[in-house]
């Protein structure tokens, strides 16, 4: 994951498919509210695996296109 310092923009990466999904707006400020649920409700996970959860069951890898494209 990478982001602006302020948060308004995300860059979800799933390396092994070559897929990114760019988060800005509505997109960022729902992801930032999904991780903050998780992380309050899971707080022994990992960053990795918050992430893996929202990638794989909170719908953001829809928004995901493959890298270079």
């Amino acid at each position: 994951m990478l982001s602006t310092p302020d948060s308004s923009i995300f860059a979800l990466r799933f390396k092994l498919e070559n897929m990114t999904a760019h988060l800005e707006g509505e997109d960022a400020a729902r992801f930032r509210q999904d991780y903050a649920i998780l992380r309050q409700q899971f707080p022994a996970w990992k960053a990795d695996q918050t992430l893996a959860q929202l990638w794989d069951q909170g719908g953001y890898s829809w928004l995901a296109s493959q890298e270079g494209r």
